[in-house]
């Protein structure tokens, strides 16, 4: 690929690029087909840079980039693409970061299950906040760390050799044929990582998902940065900020939204803060309790990241396992909880439990009085000790309204951490940053949550930051508005379609501040068998909302995505949300997400000619 055609035409992109790619978490969700989600971008996008047609309105056809934004999105596609054309290799082997850490420990966690070698060499500093020994002794990850001038000092290795350096143009790089893996890295966009050579091929897809699953892409905004340095435009390098500022907002809107008095951390992503979450209990768990096992314990239909990142993180130590936690679809959270803790007390083993109120994707929510009293309960282990008291850990996500935590609150005589995605309400989809609070019982916690999160660079950045600081002040008001469209929408298909069964709050739990816009839709079907009933329902969900986003384009989008600033979202988690989750826990139904901006009149019109056409 000639050098000078291809930078004459990022130049190009980067001046015509349509706004969305740099200002949503999602761009053109009418034009995706989830089987192509990760390929179908770069195909089109290739055409087009063939073709050097690089205007306007050609880019905004372009398809939807992977099937979420913290994974991938139009600008760090078009940067991986570019660093491959500049450096003749295939654009899959170059996978960006918003984190500078986190591409080198995504190489030490896959050989640590192959039972590899590492060698990390670096020239100057690492960044600061990498931590080799809590890396060891924590993740369990085994590694030789070298500082040299250049590559020419690294020697043959029997494993993996990763070079790690800074750069100020980050998609520069020289690629020599004894090192793996080559990661430049930058202090304010993040990092990219170079999978060189054929032989570490199968690499690629275990990258990619520590990136889905612990970490988020290169932000849009760092990445055009990346993309400019690259090309040698500067035209849109200046964007002053005054972080400290934000920050002092962004934590005093959090603790007045979650009635918490304790440090608010946040980072680029919520399941950057579980992550950190998950691996602080773990360090902690470790220091004070070092022979006793580790229970992670998760409803097993629960949104499809948690579920994976926690069998990840046991997949890492002898001494994790996850339990599951059946909460939903007719299960009791209070009677599950009481039986997985039961279990765990008499093994003498440490539980943290992960669950989702309102439960997703059906919308309950537990006796509050009922689940605090079984998660206060005083346990003996097999030996009669004292057992140790668990850690709930709570995803809020639906509700970020609702006040577990404070002094007085239902859940403060339980150590308690609640996270909230700040995809949703607090950003309005605008990024993908997310945050956790504690309260005062869990409070101590909160040190090693934060020292994990820094350790994975997964902070969130400076203008992820900013957005938060714009948009969370308006959150409280937004949920209203969301809900009473929700309200009004599921009132209406009651009466239209009385056969399907809705899964949202009662009017007594909304009464208690459990106000979600999101519910559940399981269609009415029919045939002689289950098999086919079943089958009928599959497609009766694809009807509805292939109606839905058809009629109305503009506003009903087919995304997992809820809390945004306008419009109407619709999936299928067991195809979406549910996409690592076993299969028979699975959930074969429609769930539709409101805002508080939208044409609810329009949406009930061709609701109605659904109802009519079946």
């Amino acid at each position: 690929m000639e050098k000078s055609k291809l930078l004459d035409y990022l130049r190009d992109v980067t001046n015509n690029m349509p706004a969305d790619w740099l200002n949503l978490t999602t761009h053109r969700l009418d034009i995706y087909e989830e089987k192509l989600a990760k390929t179908q971008f770069l195909d089109r996008f290739e055409e087009l840079f063939n073709e050097n047609n690089a205007e306007s309105a050609a880019l905004n056809e372009l398809p939807t980039a992977f099937d979420y934004i913290r994974l991938g999105h139009p600008l760090s596609c078009v940067l991986e693409w570019a660093v491959a054309g500049l450096h003749h290799i295939k654009s899959d082997h170059v996978i960006s970061f918003s984190s500078q850490t986190i591409p080198a420990f995504a190489v030490l966690r896959k050989n640590l299950l192959d039972q590899k070698n590492t060698l990390i060499t670096h020239t100057g500093d690492l960044p600061e906040s990498f931590d080799a020994q809590v890396l060891r002794e924590v993740y369990g990850y085994q590694f030789d760390l070298q500082k040299v001038d250049s590559t020419e000092e690294i020697s043959a290795f029997d494993g993996s050799t990763v070079f790690i350096s800074q750069q100020e143009n980050i998609g520069s790089f020289n690629l020599p044929p004894h090192i793996d893996f080559v990661i430049n890295t930058h202090p304010k966009l993040g990092s990219i990582i170079v999978v060189n050579g054929e032989q570490n091929n199968d690499y690629i897809s275990e990258i990619q998902h520590v990136r889905r699953r612990e970490t988020i892409a290169m932000t849009p905004a760092n990445t055009l940065l990346a993309l400019n340095r690259l090309s040698g435009s500067s035209s849109r390098d200046n964007h002053d900020t005054d972080t400290a500022a934000n920050k002092a907002l962004v934590s005093d809107t959090i603790a007045e939204v979650t009635g918490t008095h304790t440090k608010a951390l946040v980072g680029s992503s919520g399941l950057s803060v579980q992550y950190a979450i998950v691996m602080g209990l773990v360090h902690d768990a470790i220091e004070k309790h070092p022979e006793k096992a580790i229970k992670i314990v998760v409803p097993p239909n629960c949104y499809g990241g948690t579920n994976d990142q926690a069998r990840r993180v046991a997949a890492c130590s002898d001494n994790v396992e996850v339990m599951d936690l059946p909460v939903d679809g007719g299960q009791d959270m209070v009677q599950s909880v009481e039986v997985v803790l039961s279990k765990i007390a008499e093994e003498d083993a440490i539980p943290y439990i992960i669950a989702e109120i309102p439960t997703n994707p059906r919308v309950e929510v537990p006796d509050l009085e009922k689940l605090r009293d079984v998660l206060s309960r005083e346990r003996t282990t097999g030996e009669g000790e004292k057992a140790i008291d668990p850690v709930f850990i709570l995803d809020q996500t639906f509700c970020p309204n609702v006040h577990f935590l404070g002094d007085d609150e239902i859940l403060s005589s339980v150590r308690t951490i609640a996270y909230v995605s700040g995809s949703k309400f607090p950003s309005g989809g605008k990024c993908t940053a997310g945050f956790c609070v504690a309260n005062k019982k869990a409070e101590a916690l909160m040190e090693k949550i934060g020292l994990h999160l820094s350790l994975c660079d997964n902070e969130a950045t400076p203008l992820q930051m900013e957005i938060l600081a714009q948009q969370l002040p308006s959150m409280l008001q937004r949920i209203e508005g969301a809900y009473l469209n929700t309200r009004e929408f599921v009132n209406f298909i009651s009466t239209h379609l009385p056969e399907a069964k809705i899964n949202f709050v009662s009017e007594e739990l909304a009464a208690q501040g459990f106000t979600p816009s999101v519910f559940s839709l399981d269609l009415p079907t029919k045939g002689n068998t289950e098999e086919e009933k079943e089958a009928y329902k599959r497609e009766l969900n694809l009807k509805l909302i292939n109606l839905m986003i058809g009629r109305i384009p503009d506003e009903s989008k087919f995304c997992v995505s809820y809390g945004q600033l306008k419009g109407c979202y619709w999936t299928i988690p067991a195809t979406s949300t549910q996409g690592t989750t076993k299969e028979g826990d699975k959930d074969y139904i429609v769930r539709v997400a409101l805002s508080a901006n939208l044409d609810l009149d329009l949406h009930k019109k061709v609701f109605s000619e659904f109802v009519s056409q079946i």
